[in-house]
Formats: structure tokens, sequence, C-alpha cells
């Protein structure tokens, strides 16, 4: 049996409910900074138990973001940037959508003002 890749809604979908929240997200913010740490290195930056931060990297993990490697007896953290992309693109392509929405609202009531001037007599 294979293994199926999540689609493209369903990578958004894990990426929003991990980085929603703050913990995770300064997890996240660390880790990219750092380029690679341990959970108990992490744990000294947040004000959180170490098993606290093992459980949101868990999270992350399962959302695509980090990944643990083994060395020794340490887990090593590293960010995975592909499902971020992946959800920076869906955000982009929603604020394109947007902006065509808003532009074409503009030009219906900038229309309809140009009538309205013109049909009043002077």
């Amino acid at each position: 049996m294979t293994e199926e890749r999540p689609g493209a809604a369903e990578v958004v979908d894990s990426v929003l409910a991990a980085l929603a929240d703050p913990t995770r997200r300064q997890l996240l913010e660390l880790l990219a900074a750092q380029d690679e740490a341990t959970a108990t290195t992490l744990a000294a930056r947040l004000p959180v138990s170490r098993q606290a931060v093992v459980k949101h990297l868990a999270v992350l993990d399962a959302a695509g973001l980090v990944s643990g490697s083994r060395v020794g007896r340490e887990v090593r953290y590293t960010v995975r940037p592909a499902a971020l992309d992946a959800t920076a693109r869906w955000m982009a392509s929603l604020a394109a959508d947007w902006d065509r929405r808003l532009a074409k609202i503009k030009r219906v009531a900038e229309a309809a003002e140009l009538d309205a001037r013109s049909a009043r007599p002077d």
C-alpha cells in the first residue's frame, strides 16, 4: 500500500492549525534563526517545559514544518520550508483574488459615479 501525499488544501490546513499557537510560532522562529536545535535548547529560550516543547514540535512535524533527526541521544530539529512555502503561495493567490475583486468594484463604482455626473443637468 502506498502512502498518499496530502493535497495542497490539507497542507495549508495543517500549517495554519499548527501556526495558530503562539508558542509554536516562536519555536519555528527560533529554529529558523538557529538552523537546528534540540528540544532542551529551545525550552531554555521559552517559558514552557521541555516536555511542552516536544509536544509542540510534534505538531509542527506533523504539519511538515520541522523535522527531527536523531544524533546520539539527542533529536535535532530543523525547519522544513516546503509546507510554509505552499501556504505562502496559497495566501498570495488569495490576496491576488481579492485585489482583482476590489479593482472590479472600484471600476464599477467609478463608472457609476461618471454616469451620475454626466446625467446631472448643469
